[in-house]
This record gives structure tokens, C-alpha cells and sequence, in this order.
């Protein structure tokens, strides 16, 4: 059959494999999903192509987000059971085919179909591709799961910092008016068209190199020098599995579910608002909008750079402080700097950049981080499957983000343009209470209890029975 090669049973490792091969497989697949945070590049052009509103062309990406969170969750079980190989191929396809979908529908100015196509279809591919990888690479470094999950989903954080000058550069060169580096300018419908052709087609040959590399270790398989033992001696950290089936039933998924959806919260509500915030800082110091749009522009991007590195940094440094300190960085100190935006952030300009920099860095390590928890208190089984159905509070946090940041400036009766710092303390404070419940959620995670655990045996036979299909 064409596609056997996509089989579990031919992604099997040949002895002396490089186990450092699988970072780049999975970044292939990260790095492509990851132009989803590039979305605003075309986000005009879209508004003016089908003359809507910021809320309808909006949906696009909100229907993508609540997609990565669904299929991640409904297909987290099927990734385990077919392999890294066969769900990267099958994110490529669903990835690349949304873009493709979409240019018909801003071709044909059918808005369903942009729907239809970038957000559902296009947030299938998302979700698969996202934790398709995850517990490849776990496997591949038990001695430093942090390490390697950092790696990979540092490709999503980072995803927007290629995706968006390549998207900018492809619309200036299919439509010469446009100018990319002004916000003001629109591309023409036929320009973002040929651009979505382009990254379909792109983002699909470039996820295949991530599909062709991608192995699995065979059964049994250690890193030369690796003691098992040292690992299972730190705290939480299990010597057994629990199975996706059973990890929902355990009280320490629905604490880390709330840690996720907390840290998810926060970081959002920089990101949302990153470049008001900083527009109309520096529109209230020197009442220049045109500084104002340039250093919104660059602090974003610096924004972009801090959640890549957050990603790796942190994640990495989890292998070592363990899973549930670091999360009490993340949590604890990001309250207090949330506290210290809300009240100080206006009076430097350096103190604000450097606050919101270091809060999206933990925003991208509790991203990268999780997968790791979550091999720590589930193991390896089915650490796919459950992470799969953790990523339903990002999808929440998506939403709930925004509106508790939305709704804050909106009661001030303030118009956009015309905001203040005060008018954003009041959802700053906010953000602070909900890290303080994430910050309760993680003091309250302990080992799960023994009735959860898989029988030795059937874990062994399963993945047994699952290396010869």
C-alpha cells in the first residue's frame, strides 16, 4: 500500500538512531502550525475584502483555537494508537488543505468558507499537529522531558516570528501597493488569495520533512548512561501509567487543568491587548501617534521573542527545579509582576516592556512545561492522549481571556484611541486573582493514587501489540 510507510511498525528506530533527529521533526510541525498567532499580517485586508467588521474576520481565529482544543482532545487516544508518523501526515494535510478551503472562500467572498476552511479544518490539523510529537519526544529523552518538549512547542511560540514578515513579503510582492510595514495598508483579495495558495502548499511540503525523520524508540529502548532510578526518585514523578480513560477521573488532571487555564488567562491578556497597551502609553507621554504605532509594532514582536524563549528557557530548567516549583515561578511571581504592571508599569517605559516580557515568557514555558507534568504524574502510556484533552483549557482561556480584558475597557466608557493606564488596571488586578487560584491549584497536586494505575502488564502487551501494527 503507498501510505504503509506512515505505519507504526515502519517508524521503529534502527539501532544507533540520533534521538536529537526528533526535535526538528517535531519543530517541522510546530513551526508551520504556529503561523496561527500571524493572522493579524492579513487581518485588514481581510475586513476591507469582504467589508465586515473586526469581530466577524476574528471568528477565523477563534474558531481555530477552540478546534486545536477539541481535536486535540477527541483525538488524543488515535495519535497514541497510530504514531507520530501517520498524525503528522494527517495534521499536514488537514493544516494545508485549510488554507486552501479558505482562498476559495475569500476567492469566491463566501466568508463561510474562510470559516470552514482556516478555522475548522485548518484548527484540526492544529490540534493534531500540536501534541502529535509529545510523547515521541518524551520517549525519546526520559532523562530530560523538558528539555525536548521545550524544543518542540518553542517552534508554535515562534512560529508568528516567520510566519509574519514571509507573509508580509509574499503580499507585497503578489500585490505592489501594498506595503508591509505600514499598518494602514491593505492588500488586495486576489494577493491574499495567492498568499493562502502559497502557504498551503508551503506549510504541507515543509511538515513532510518532519514526517519523513520522525521515528519511534523500540521497545525497551534507554539513552546510553541513563538511570531510570535517578528520575523516579524526585517528587510526583511515577514509576507506573495511568491511562487517558482514567487520568480524567484523577483530581490532580482537573488541578493542572485549572493551572493551565489560569497561566493560559494571564498571558492572553497581555497578548491581546499588547499593542493598545503600549500605543496609548506612549500616546498619553508624547501625544505622537506615529511613535506610538512603531513602538507597538516592535514590542510585540519582543513579546513574540519572550514567549519562544519562555518555551525552551523554562521548560528546560523544569528537568532540573522539578515540574511543580517552577509552575510556583510562574504563578507566584507572575502575580507579583501582573501587581507591578497594574501599578507601576506606566511610570517607565523600560519597566513596562521588561514586565511584560518576563510574563510572556512564563505564559510560553507553562505551554511547554505541561507535557512534562503531565509524563510526571501519568507517565508515558497515553501522555499524548491526556495532554490532548488538557489543551480544552487553552481553548477556554482563548475565550475567557479576552473578555475579562475586553470587558474591563469596554466599561470604562473609554473609545479605542483614546485609553489610559488607569483604564487598564482594574483587568490587570483581575488577572492577578486568577493566578492566585492557579497558584492554589498547584500547591494542591500530589502523586495519583494507586487505583488509577495501569496493570504492568497490559501497558507492556499494548505497546507491544501496537509496535506490530
Amino acid at each position: 500500500m503507498a501510505l504503509s510507510f506512515l505505519d507504526r511498525e515502519h517508524t521503529v528506530a534502527p539501532h544507533g538512531y540520533s534521538r536529537w533527529l526528533i526535535p526538528p521533526a517535531a519543530l517541522a510541525v510546530h513551526l508551520c502550525i504556529g503561523q496561527a498567532y500571524a493572522t493579524s499580517v492579513y487581518k485588514n485586508s481581510l475586513i476591507a475584502h469582504f467589508d465586515t467588521s473586526n469581530t466577524a474576520i476574528g471568528i477565523i481565529f477563534s474558531i481555530a483555537i477552540v478546534m486545536l482544543g477539541v481535536s486535540a482532545a477527541v483525538m488524543g487516544t488515535w495519535v497514541e494508537r497510530v504514531g507520530p508518523r501517520k498524525a503528522m501526515f494527517t495534521s499536514a494535510c488537514f493544516w494545508g488543505a485549510g488554507f486552501l478551503v479558505g482562498a476559495l472562500g475569500i476567492a469566491t467572498k463566501q466568508l463561510w468558507l474562510v470559516y470552514l476552511g482556516y478555522g475548522f479544518i485548518g484548527g484540526i490539523g492544529l490540534g493534531i499537529g500540536y501534541i502529535s510529537p509529545v510523547s515521541t519526544l518524551i520517549k525519546w529523552f526520559p532523562d530530560r522531558p523538558g528539555l525536548a518538549t521545550g524544543m518542540a512547542i518553542m517552534g508554535f511560540g515562534g512560529g508568528a516570528l516567520v510566519a509574519s514578515p514571509l507573509s508580509g513579503e509574499l503580499l507585497s510582492r503578489y500585490d505592489g501597493g501594498f506595503d508591509p510595514t505600514d499598518p494602514a495598508s491593505v492588500a488586495s483579495g486576489n494577493s491574499v488569495v495567492l498568499l493562502f495558495i502559497t502557504l498551503g502548499i508551503g506549510y504541507f511540503l515543509f511538515m513532510m520533512l518532519g514526517v519523513f525523520t520522525v521515528r519511534v524508540p523500540e521497545e525497551g529502548w534507554l539513552p546510553e548512561g541513563f538511570d531510570p532510578v535517578t528520575v523516579e526518585k524526585k517528587t510526583l514523578v511515577t514509576t507506573r501509567d495511568v491511562s487517558a480513560a482514567n487520568a480524567i477521573k484523577t483530581r490532580q488532571f482537573w488541578l493542572l487543568w485549572v493551572v493551565l487555564f489560569c497561566n493560559v488567562t494571564a498571558g492572553i491578556g497581555i497578548l491581546e491587548q499588547a499593542a493598545p497597551m503600549i500605543q496609548d502609553f506612549f500616546r498619553a507621554a508624547d501625544g505622537n501617534s506615529t511613535v506610538a504605532a512603531a513602538a507597538a509594532g516592535g514590542f510585540v514582536g519582543l513579546l513574540s521573542i519572550g514567549n519562544m524563549a519562555g518555551r525552551f528557557i523554562w521548560s528546560s530548567t523544569s528537568d532540573y527545579t522539578g515540574r511543580k516549583p517552577i509552575y510556583m515561578l510562574y504563578l507566584g511571581l507572575g502575580m507579583v509582576l501582573y501587581f507591578c504592571l497594574a501599578s507601576f508599569g506606566s511610570s517607565s517605559t523600560i519597566l513596562f516592556v521588561l514586565l511584560a516580557f518576563v510574563i510572556l515568557t512564563f505564559y510560553g514555558g507553562g505551554f511547554a512545561t505541561v507535557p512534562a507534568y503531565l509524563r510526571d504524574l501519568f507517565g508515558t502510556f497515553q501522555v499524548g492522549a491526556i495532554h490532548g484533552r488538557l489543551l480544552t483549557a487553552w481553548s477556554l482561556a482563548g475565550v475567557a481571556g479576552p473578555l475579562i480584558i475586553n470587558g474591563f475597557l469596554d466599561a470604562s466608557g473609554g473609545e479605542p484611541g483614546t485609553l489610559t493606564a488607569g483604564d487598564y488596571r482594574p483587568a490587570l488586578f483581575t488577572m492577578v486573582g486568577v493566578l492566585a487560584i492557579g497558584f492554589i491549584a498547584n500547591l494542591l497536586i500530589r502523586p495519583v493514587a494507586s487505583k488509577f494505575h495501569e496493570p504492568e502488564t497490559s501497558t507492556r502487551e499494548s505497546a507491544g501489540a501496537e509496535g506490530r501494527r
